[in-house]
């Protein structure tokens, strides 16, 4: 059983490319949690309406204790919601409207509960949420297009109580929200080694990351917001992560999307990732996961060989997953920029928002299968 170790110093970058290892021997650091894979939690038995608590798994299985942990609940109400909130809740397509802004974060939210995830929920439709759409087109055995259709809109909004699920929703901020470290993230990496930890740079960011959604987005529909601790503001509804354990995943460099698998071949979630670049490109073949860890840090290797650690946070140049591979150097992480997944460059790796990442690394075996394609 590999660890799940909340901070490591086990994550190494080797040379000016900042390429990563992990070894399995060395992850074993402080608070070791060991994750023992469940196989008895279904989707068909975790509902995905939330109903006024969002990534919380209401099961007795270790599993769902894991993802609880990794995730954090968030509670919400729909008393007295504004105009644009009810108006994108209430939201409904039909064959030749445009995707405006309250269909658009309608059919992130149904892609995202379906676990089709679309990055940072901004409510526009563009990249992600395209791969999204076909990721659960293939899913549902529905004709993969370019453009949404009737036929893909029906089976998305086929559970009713998953279609009226509130999209936008009323959260009250608490102090725990705002009473955060914060820091200024500087360009190098012996400067970012010199601080305490790699933390968000705002508030606003944390808030963003918590909620899944775009900053942007969230500041757009709080216009009036000081973000402080009582204030009721409007979030997305994360809804409830994918709980089926993941025994293969495949990375596909084409459609910048990764892939989830269960024991019986069936796609139960699919992220969007980036695998890659030009000047680093990622490995192919299968490779096998050897090691996961929460909250790892990083150590860049200089072209003298000398190393600088950097420490760990959301921040982090791997955010705050490392899943380690069987083919040294490389892994499934997450990133400092969730934002711009599909949109950057990745040192080789599998790069995904830290949210897609925790969810990915409470529910992925050890030695699940792990495919470039």
């Amino acid at each position: 059983m590999y660890p799940l170790t909340k901070v490591s110093s086990a994550v190494v970058a080797i040379g000016l490319s900042t390429v990563l290892f992990m070894s399995p021997s060395s992850a074993a650091t402080t608070n070791n949690t060991d994750i023992k894979n469940n196989s008895s939690v279904k989707n068909s038995e975790v509902s995905p309406v939330t109903n006024g608590v969002s990534q919380k798994i209401t099961r007795d299985t270790e599993t769902a204790s894991l993802l609880n942990n990794l995730l954090p609940t968030i509670k919400y109400n729909t008393d007295n919601l504004s105009t644009v909130a009810k108006k994108v809740n209430n939201a409904n397509w039909s064959e030749g409207a445009d995707i405006d802004r309250s269909i658009g974060t309608k059919l992130q939210a149904l892609l995202n509960w379906q676990h089709n995830g679309v990055g940072a929920v901004d409510g526009y439709w563009g990249k992600n949420t395209r791969k999204a759409m076909q990721a659960f087109q293939k899913t549902n055995g529905l004709a993969v297009t370019e453009q949404l259709n009737t036929e893909t809109w029906q089976a998305l909004t086929s559970d009713d109580k998953l279609a009226t699920q509130p999209v936008l929703v009323n959260y009250t901020l608490k102090d725990s929200d705002i009473d955060i470290k914060t820091t200024t993230i500087p360009a190098g990496a012996e400067a970012k080694a010199k601080l305490e930890g790699m933390y968000y740079e705002s508030v606003i960011e944390a808030l963003a990351e918590k909620f899944h959604m775009s900053k942007k987005y969230l500041k757009t529909l709080n216009p009036n917001a000081k973000f402080r601790a009582g204030e009721t503001i409007i979030i997305y509804n994360p809804g409830n992560p994918n709980t089926e354990q993941v025994s293969r995943v495949v990375a596909d460099k084409t459609t910048e999307t990764l892939y989830a698998y269960d024991d019986n071949g069936t796609l139960v979630a699919s992220y969007p990732t980036t695998v890659g670049s030009t000047a680093t490109p990622s490995p192919s073949g299968t490779h096998t996961v050897e090691v996961k860890v929460h909250e790892p840090n990083y150590t860049f290797t200089h072209a003298d060989d000398s190393q600088t650690i950097i420490p760990p946070g959301p921040n982090n140049p791997v955010g705050s997953v490392w899943i380690g591979l069987s083919k040294p150097s490389y892994g499934i992480h997450g990133s400092p920029d969730p934002e711009r997944i599909s949109r950057q460059a990745s040192e080789g790796c599998i790069r995904l928002t830290n949210w897609d990442a925790l969810a990915l690394l409470g529910t992925i075996k050890d030695g699940a299968t792990v495919e470039f394609k």
